[in-house]
């Protein structure tokens, strides 16, 4: 088969993996500039945080799993093609020279054997390190129920590792991917999750301590396919958070795109959906939320209506309104409109004088949402609701494209 051939064939398996910012874009080009809809091309942050372009393929899409959910699983007839190490290396490494790329993001369907394929990608990872002397960033996936020394071997390679653990629960993994454990899944993020910490506490004595995935560990969770709620995917990111310290987990809407007979009915996700979990997922990491505070059995499932913040705020308005110029700072982040920005700037400010309302419009800081939380001075200027449901009505007609997904532009 044609280089190219095998090209189009793995970029496009690979448009699935939403392990990329840039992933799952349906903007074709109709005579303008760009396209958004051919694969191969995402884009991810670096360590340093710079957004860079990655060159986004499959090693193969020959599978020996047969998942419900997957357009490569075994049983679906679909065109196959698998690379050699050395022509993903070339491919990298040419497309770098022509400026296309700055990196590469390399997944892989398992071929003959979960350690077989490992070994396939750290060939990758050694040519491009080691032979073509590249030092731009790789993000690869880590295979499940491989080796523990092929992992560690894989992460002093590479930038960044991605363990895809798929499904939120045990029961929608036996269903839908049964040829799959969790405890294959889990053991290569506990082993990067501490060689992570090793590393770290070597740098403190050996100052040219080996690097180990610096950017980082990842996964990515689909929603919807198991017919599981917002809260089993919500408590499965957070103790990936806590037990693994993942960088990020990525959450993809399902899509029919191969017939099965567990996921026969299942509707495409919603996308509004996935956003309002990113919401819940922002909020989990940097807003001091619980998973158990956002969603709980009486309601398992974001409000589509109203952002996961500003609803936790009205089903718990009775802790409310505080006064700005005595809030703590964590008090400041559960506001409704305020982020760490305001936050730190109210505190900032409040040193020198007590906040008015002018002096908040002077420090460029909005309480068009926040009225209804706050008090400035003792001043109140929210509305004079008489129910939670009539609060919620209000914050919902100030974000009237709630109900839709967020353009870019």
């Amino acid at each position: 088969m044609e280089l190219n051939e095998k090209l189009e064939i793995l970029t496009d398996a690979a448009k699935y993996d939403v392990s990329c910012s840039s992933s799952g874009s349906s903007r074709r080009n109709k005579g303008g500039l760009g396209n958004g809809h051919i694969s191969g091309i995402c884009h991810s942050w670096s360590e340093d945080g710079r957004c860079i372009s990655l060159l986004k393929i499959l090693y193969t899409n020959h599978c020996i799993y047969d998942c419900e959910y997957c357009i490569n699983r075994r049983s679906h007839d679909t065109p196959r093609a698998a690379f050699t190490p050395r022509e993903v290396a070339e491919l990298t490494v040419n497309f770098y020279k022509r400026n296309y790329i700055e990196g590469l993001f390399l997944s892989s369907g398992v071929l003959r054997n979960p350690d077989y394929t490992m070994e396939q990608l750290i060939e990758v990872a050694r040519l491009l390190r080691e032979e073509y002397r590249f030092n731009g960033y790789i993000h690869m996936k880590a295979i499940p129920g491989c080796s523990e020394a092929l992992t560690y071997r894989l992460g002093h390679l590479i930038d960044r590792m991605s363990v895809n653990i798929e499904l939120p629960t045990r029961r929608s993994l036996a269903l839908l991917a049964p040829d799959k454990k969790y405890s294959d899944i889990l053991r290569p993020m506990s082993q990067v999750s501490r060689a992570l910490v090793a590393t770290a506490d070597a740098k403190k004595t050996l100052k040219h301590t080996p690097k180990f995935v610096p950017a980082g560990q990842t996964t990515q969770m689909i929603i919807g396919a198991g017919g599981e709620d917002d809260r089993d995917i919500l408590n499965r990111a957070e103790s990936l958070y806590k037990d693994y310290a993942l960088k990020r987990v990525y959450y993809s809407a399902f899509v029919p795109v191969v017939k099965s007979p567990y996921t026969a009915g299942i509707a495409k996700a919603p996308l509004l959906r996935e956003h309002r979990i990113y919401q819940g997922d922002w909020l989990l990491r940097f807003y001091g939320f619980s998973a158990q505070e956002l969603l709980n059995e009486r309601t398992p499932n974001f409000n589509l209506a109203l952002d996961p913040k500003a609803n936790w705020a009205v089903e718990h308005v009775e802790n409310f309104p505080i006064e700005v110029n005595r809030a703590t700072y964590e008090e400041l982040m559960r506001v409704p409109g305020f982020g760490r920005t305001y936050a730190r700037r109210i505190i900032q400010a409040r040193k020198f004088a007590a906040l008015t309302y002018d002096g908040l419009e002077a420090l460029k800081i909005s309480t068009k949402r926040a009225k209804h939380f706050i008090t400035v001075n003792g001043v109140y200027r929210g509305s004079r609701f008489t129910s939670k449901a009539e609060l919620k009505t209000i914050m919902g007609a100030l974000d009237p494209m709630g109900r839709e997904q967020l353009s870019f532009f």
